[in-house]
Order: C-alpha cells, then sequence, then structure tokens
C-alpha cells in the first residue's frame, strides 16, 4: 500500500514585488517520509518553509495539509525572549500534556475534600486523564527533554540557567530541541545543523534516522542529508524538481537529466538550423512549396528551452611567493583570555604541546564548540596574546586570515563591493567589477551597501578580499558558513589546488575530508594530531571503541544445547553438523553476485523511470513506481548483507584450509 500523503503543496507561487521568486511548486510530502529541500542560496527554500508552516502567503497556488495534521517549524536563527529556564522552556514542548498534569494535580487535592456524591466522577475523570497522560509518555517527560538538551550540547549544570543569558546559537539550540520534543507529524527545519558541533551534529542525525515523523528540510550540509533524507526536492530558477533519492545519488541522477536535457536541446537547434538553411537556400526557388511546408512546421514546432545551470565562484589563488619548509612552530602555550586585567584572573581554555606546521600541511582544526579552536587561530594571526609560550613565522610566510565574523568587512559596512575591493588593491573599476565577477557579483550587485548584504554574499566578499592577499598560508575559521553547496564544491576545488599551507576551522565534515590531509584534534584542552582526514579518524574512533556490553538475562536461562554457531560448518540432512567447502560458498557467492547485478539494474530503470515521472509531475506514477523502487532497495540491501556474510565465511574456510 503506498504510503498517505499527509501534505499537499499545488501551483504555489511566490513574488516580492516585480521579482517572482518561484511559481507552479507542486509536491507531495507522505507520512514518515524524510525529504532534502536544496538550492542556491536565494532560490526561495526558506520561504517555501514559511509558507507551508503558515507565516508567509503565497502569490498564488495552496497548501493542503491533511485534516489535525501538527506541524513544527523551526526557522535558521531562532529569537525570542524568554523568562524561563533552559530545561522549562524545552518543556513547553510538551504544553497540552503538562495541562494534564496540572488538572491531575488538581483533581488530587479535590479527592480529600470532596464528598462521597462526587467522588466517583471525580475518580473516573482522573483515570481517564492518568491513561491519556501515560498514552502521552507524561511520565517520561522529564528524562526525554533532558536526553535531547544533552545530545545538543547542554551540560546538566546548565538547565536551570535563565534563557535571557543564552547566546543566538544556544538560543536556536533550545528551538531545536523543542521542535524534536514536540514530536510534530511534520518537521521542518531551516538549516538545523547551524551552531552545532560535531558531536551535536551526529546525535541530531541518530536521532532523525529513527524517527517516525515526516520532515522536509533545508541544509547545506552533505553528508548530513545524505544520512537523513531519502528524497531530494530541488529548487532552481523558480521551479521545483523532484528526485527520488537521497543528495549523493541525486546529484549523480541531476547531471544525468541534464545531459539528456542538453543532448534534446542541441538536437533540435540543429533540426531548426538545417531547416531554416534550406528555406534560405530554397524559398524563392522550384523548391518553394516545399519550403513553405518546412516554415509551416517550424512555426508550429514546440521550442525546447536552452537548460539553465547556476554560475559557480570562479575562484583560484596561487601563492605570491614560496615560504621555507617550516611555516610555523609553538612552543608549549597556553590558550585563552583573561577576565581581569587588573587581577590576573585568566581562563585557559587549551594547552598546547610544540606544534609545528610544514609547507603544503592542510590542517583541520577539530573539536567542541567553546573548546577554544577560533582563539588559537586569533593567537596564532597575534590578534591575540597567549597566556603563555609564543609562536614563530618560517622565512617567506605571508597569512591570510578568514576569520567566521568577517572582520575583515569591519570598518566597510557603509560601503560596497566595488569600494572595498578598490580600497584593498588599487585596479581599474572595469577590472574590479570583473574580479568580483568571479565572486558571483553581477550588475548593480556591485553597488549594494556591505550592511545590507546576506550572509552568503558577505562570505564570498571576504573570500574575495582574502584571496588579493596572495597569502601562502590561510588561516580560515568556518569558512563554509552561509555558503551554499555550490560555493562550498568551488572553494573545496581551489584549497584543493592551491599550492601553500592551510589551517581551518570547519564543522563541515564532507569538506575537511575533502581539504584535510591531517587533524589536530582538541580534547582534554589538549591538541592531538592525527593523520588523515575526519572520516578516517571517526572510523579509528570507531575501531577503538569498547564493545556494548551484552544485555544482562532477566532470569535463568533454560539449559539448550550448544549451537553450531561456527560459520565453517552447516547441518546436514540427517541434523549433524558437517564442514563447508570452499566449493559451496564460492556457488552460493556466484550466485548472490548475479542477483545483487540483476537489482541494481533493476533499481537503476526505476531510478530513471522516476525521474522522469517527477519531471513530468505525474504524482500517481511517482507513488506508484517509489513504492517498487523501495521495495527493491531494501531487497538490494539484504543481499548486499548475505553477501558480506558470505564473504567472511569463505575467508575462515580459507583459513582453515590453510591451517
Amino acid at each position: 500500500m503506498p504510503p498517505v500523503p499527509i501534505l499537499t503543496v499545488t501551483d504555489l507561487g511566490k513574488s516580492y514585488g516585480a521579482e517572482e521568486i518561484f511559481s507552479r511548486v507542486t509536491v507531495q510530502v507522505a507520512e514518515r517520509e524524510h525529504v532534502a529541500l536544496v538550492g542556491v542560496n536565494g532560490a526561495g527554500k526558506s520561504t517555501v518553509l514559511r509558507i507551508i508552516a503558515g507565516i508567509e502567503h503565497p502569490n498564488q497556488g495552496t497548501v493542503a495539509p491533511l485534516r489535525g495534521l501538527r506541524i513544527t517549524y523551526l526557522p535558521q536563527e531562532a529569537s525570542f525572549t524568554s523568562d524561563k529556564t533552559l530545561r522549562q522552556e524545552a518543556r513547553l514542548a510538551f504544553a497540552p500534556v503538562l495541562e494534564m498534569q496540572a488538572r491531575m494535580r488538581e483533581i488530587e487535592q479535590q479527592m480529600a475534600s470532596v464528598g462521597s456524591d462526587h467522588l466517583e466522577s471525580i475518580m473516573d475523570e482522573y483515570s481517564r486523564l492518568q491513561t491519556r497522560f501515560e498514552t502521552a509518555g507524561g511520565y517520561d517527560i522529564e528524562h526525554r527533554t533532558d536526553e535531547v538538551l544533552t545530545g545538543l550540547g547542554f551540560l546538566p549544570e546548565q538547565f536551570d540557567q535563565p534563557v535571557a543569558q543564552l547566546s543566538g546559537g544556544q538560543k536556536t539550540r533550545v528551538a531545536l530541541a523543542k521542535a524534536l520534543l514536540a514530536d510534530p507529524d511534520l518537521l521542518l527545519l531551516d538549516e538545523p545543523t547551524n551552531h552545532l558541533d560535531l558531536d551535536m551534529l551526529e546525535w541530531l542525525e541518530a536521532f532523525l534516522r529513527t524517527w517516525t515523523g515526516a520532515c522536509l528540510i533545508v541544509s547545506h550540509d552533505r553528508y548530513f542529508l545524505d544520512r537523513v533524507t531519502s528524497r531530494t526536492l530541488d529548487l532552481s530558477f523558480g521551479h521545483l524538481e523532484d528526485y527520488p533519492a537521497p543528495y549523493g545519488r541525486y546529484l549523480r541522477l541531476r547531471d544525468e537529466r541534464m545531459e539528456r536535457r542538453w543532448k534534446e536541446y542541441q538536437e533540435q537547434q540543429e533540426y531548426i538550423a538545417r531547416q531554416e538553411e534550406f528555406i534560405r537556400k530554397y524559398g524563392a526557388g522550384q523548391r518553394y512549396r516545399e519550403a513553405r511546408g518546412r516554415q509551416k512546421k517550424l512555426d508550429r514546432l514546440e521550442r525546447v528551452t536552452r537548460p539553465q545551470e547556476h554560475d559557480r565562484l570562479a575562484i583560484r589563488i596561487g601563492a605570491a611567493v614560496r615560504s621555507g619548509r617550516l611555516v610555523l612552530s609553538t612552543t608549549e602555550m597556553s590558550i585563552g583570555y583573561e577576565q581581569d586585567a587588573e587581577t590576573g584572573e585568566r581562563t585557559q581554555l587549551i594547552r598546547t604541546p610544540e606544534l609545528e606546521i610544514e609547507r603544503g600541511d592542510r590542517i583541520g582544526l577539530l573539536g567542541p564548540n567553546g573548546s577554544g579552536k577560533t582563539t588559537l587561530l586569533k593567537t596564532l594571526m597575534g590578534i591575540l596574546h597567549a597566556l603563555e609560550g609564543d609562536f614563530h613565522l618560517g622565512t617567506n610566510v605571508r597569512p591570510g586570515y578568514y576569520a567566521q565574523s568577517h572582520e575583515q568587512l569591519r570598518g566597510r559596512s557603509t560601503g560596497s563591493p566595488l569600494s572595498v575591493i578598490l580600497d584593498v588593491q588599487p585596479m581599474s573599476e572595469e577590472a574590479a567589477r570583473t574580479y568580483l565577477g568571479r565572486f558571483l557579483f553581477s550588475g548593480d550587485d556591485v553597488y549594494k551597501q556591505v550592511s545590507s548584504l546576506s550572509g552568503g554574499e558577505r562570505s564570498r566578499l571576504a573570500l574575495a578580499v582574502l584571496l588579493l592577499e596572495r597569502a601562502n598560508f590561510l588561516v580560515l575559521d568556518e569558512p563554509t558558513n552561509h555558503l551554499d553547496i555550490s560555493a562550498r564544491e568551488s572553494l573545496e576545488e581551489m584549497l584543493t589546488d592551491f599550492d601553500g599551507t592551510i589551517l581551518f576551522v570547519s564543522h563541515d565534515r564532507y569538506f575537511m575530508d575533502k581539504v584535510a590531509s591531517k587533524l589536530w584534534v582538541v580534547e582534554n584542552e589538549t591538541i592531538n594530531e592525527q593523520l588523515g582526514n575526519y572520516t578516517e579518524f571517526h572510523r579509528r574512533l570507531e575501531a577503538a571503541a569498547p564493545p556494548e556490553p551484552a544485555p544482562k538475562p532477566t532470569a535463568d536461562p533454560e539449559p539448550v544445547a550448544p549451537p553450531h554457531d561456527d560459520p565453517r560448518l552447516t547441518i546436514s540432512s540427517k541434523g549433524k553438523p558437517r564442514r563447508k567447502t570452499s566449493g559451496d560458498i564460492e556457488k552460493r557467492l556466484a550466485r548472490t553476485e548475479r542477483e545483487i547485478a540483476q537489482l541494481e539494474g533493476r533499481v537503476n530503470e526505476l531510478s530513471d523511470a522516476l525521474a522522469i515521472a517527477s519531471a513530468d509531475q505525474d504524482l500517481d506514477a511517482v507513488s506508484r513506481l517509489g513504492e517498487e523502487y523501495e521495495r527493491l532497495q531494501g531487497e538490494l540491501d539484504e543481499t548486499y548483507q548475505r553477501w558480506e556474510v558470505l564473504t567472511d565465511e569463505r575467508e575462515l574456510v580459507l583459513a582453515d584450509i590453510a591451517e
């Protein structure tokens, strides 16, 4: 049975004045479905979420949720005032359940004073409330609240802290906790990974993977989307396209679809050119009638629209001079800040060992929020002083610093991108406009006031300023913040080709995997160096983690015969174990591999059919094909598991033979 649609959006359109943001957006979201909404900055993704949430109104179209559907919306930045503590604010997600609890307390007090005539009716009400309260998880509220707050990085000693004392990022995490605890039918999340460190991010992934409600997620975190969603909506050039796949597979489907469109467009253009050449050549000659007929066909021809593709950041950088082998070295340093200059009271965040950075190193700085990563970068850039110890830059080292808060633009808020570039490096206005064009500032964008730029535009302008410095040692603090996925990919390509040295902080695991060749891991107020990128480091952590203890039996088990759990044994027709042979396993492996090949072929065919049905907005076909796709994908996963078991068995048997 196909999943039940809980939300239907039909022909949605939104404009701001004369500027159309999107039009004819039509989509359905089914129960339990986890959907990604992707697109470049400014495409209208947040606007779609706000319209579905009822915060904004469309210029055209309808949003039709299932009757009684409970929707919770999380904005990118949560700005709210509260006189409550952190735990009290999070518990507001359970408002209806807490109202039941309050009424139960009232009834408990009434029981002591009410007469016997009314006691039975009050007891009946109490019993009904108690049943509803228990069904709604009322007795588990405290545990669930503390579990989610802990997962999102709050310490138990912070639970009773007033919300008014929290930072903007912490308030956004409180809002995320409330959204998760509300347990709605449909969760709308706009950049939920903002303000999360890697531990919090992985906790959120695990939470959403097991969450049974539907969700529609806007995010630029590629690993997060791949691990949490199974379907991708692409909002580009004002139109929505549906891909029945998680983000990684969506990229392949999108590229294949774009190739088909370019092929169709080019073939039609060639056909039109041939017809026009014939008409031009024979329009006034003996074949006039044929030329006229061809012209009529051309006039009636439905033209294939030229495919649109987004401009990408065209950023390249080459180090101005080659640095010496040793780029930076430190003594043992104490990194932190002075709380009181008069008393000399200080807070240490990191106590570093002696560190060295060599030419060509690409070091990712990894650690939880508040562990001192930004403070360390500012200290190495000379912006802050070390509490103890010192560092030295090597020969011919030219550092360039990208600040998370875009400090490069401080004091330039009344200027324009054009004036900023001309101020940093004298050049002609035409050259400055061309340079800004590489960072996607075009037309009148170059005259905008810096203070009015969006977060993404400010990030691109800060990068433009940095690259003019021709540094050979780049120190980058969260360079992917506010950048869309396309811009992040361009930045990754630029840094991969950069022939200098890089030290950077990022919470984007994909970016860290692409750029880093080693890590500085901040833990227990010190730094440990790890070779490899984030994924390699994470695998080593998982391999070193102790196995979870087996659950203790609740009662003495009945004595049973020892099982034949040696994978090298199988059961004969007489019930006795016999040793498997490598030939048995090889046959089963070959058969399983043939099944995998057949299933993969059918899954790929279905995926292409789904892509075509989605492009045609054939919702019935999408539903039918999607159900079959999920069934086959599940069958393929099970077959892969069988293949892995057989592979392990073969290795054991071969090892046994070798003995």
